[in-house]
């Protein structure tokens, strides 16, 4: 009769096994490969600071064969980047499972299974450290999710895939998006990112042009006071003055640069939006043509 012990790490090895079937290795920079889930047929997702070319990407798959990759877009913002197979390699191993969204609690065990193109596959244990809300990366990025992870992300584990006890998984494992934890990227935010990037292969935001620090206004309140411009962008075509302080966008209050993120989110290139700023201490409004964020590689 096995113990507890026996039984639980039974288990986890069941579930490494279970998913490691999606989870391929990726070359695409130099010395350390990354891991990557197959996530819809023929489409690979892994973490977008592990890319670091365009072209001669290496996959390897499940059974050891290795394919070539095609970089079809990536988001710094998120940190997800796709992949797309071709021919034979993009049906002939499975998707992954998905686990469901609700169950996952902090606490719960998880596993990052990755896979090494010299090694095969491998597994970290770890816990869920944190579930949050909605947050915004310091790259400009939405995760729809925080699900912070107690867990070693070793060499090669960023694009790693987040498997729950029951073998499903809940994400991809990155290092690229703090400082101090490895995070999961929830599937939510994955599947968002990879329709526009498979759609128009990048994903759109728009942006002001400014350089922006928050600061206290009159009255107690916080804007947010411009000090640097990008010569002919959208808020130096629209008047914008450095000195200025942004008070509101579309009658949203502006007192940190993510709130600049967030107004700027309903609101698609090319749209206007409304402007309110203080200028020598008088109010004044512009109307500003959001433009779209320049894509840039690193």
């Amino acid at each position: 009769m096995e113990n507890a012990l026996t039984a639980l790490s039974n288990e986890l090895a069941a579930a490494v096994e279970r998913g490691s079937g999606a989870i391929v290795g990726v070359e695409a920079r130099v010395r350390f490969p990354s891991s990557g889930v197959h996530w819809r047929p023929g489409v690979i997702v892994t973490a977008a600071h592990t890319v670091k070319r365009d072209d001669e990407i290496s996959i390897t798959l499940a059974d050891g064969r290795k394919t070539r990759g095609t970089l079809v877009g990536l988001d710094r913002g998120t940190d997800v980047a796709v992949l797309k197979l071709e021919g034979e390699a993009a049906t002939a191993f499975p998707t992954v499972e998905r686990a469901s969204i609700d169950p996952l609690r902090a606490g719960d065990l998880i596993l990052a299974v990755g896979r090494s193109p010299a090694h095969g596959v491998g597994a970290a244990l770890g816990v869920v450290s944190l579930i949050g809300d909605s947050w915004r990366t310091w790259r400009g990025g939405r995760i729809d999710r925080l699900i912070r992870l107690d867990i070693s992300l070793y060499p090669g584990f960023s694009g790693a895939a987040v498997i729950g006890a029951g073998g499903g998984t809940h994400g991809l494992a990155t290092s690229g998006l703090s400082r101090y934890s490895a995070l999961a990227i929830p599937q939510e935010t994955i599947d968002r990112t990879v329709d526009e990037i498979l759609t128009r292969g990048y994903v759109s935001r728009g942006y002001l042009g400014l350089g922006l620090q928050s600061v206290v206004i009159p009255g107690g309140n916080r804007g947010l006071i411009i000090l640097s411009i990008e010569a002919d962008g959208p808020a130096d075509r629209a008047g914008v003055l450095i000195g200025d302080i942004l008070a509101t966008i579309d009658n949203r209050k502006v007192a940190e640069v993510d709130d600049v993120h967030a107004a700027l989110e309903a609101s698609s290139p090319g749209r206007g939006v409304k402007v309110s700023l203080l200028r020598g201490g008088a109010a004044k409004e512009i109307e500003v043509t959001v433009g779209e964020r320049p894509q840039r590689r690193g």
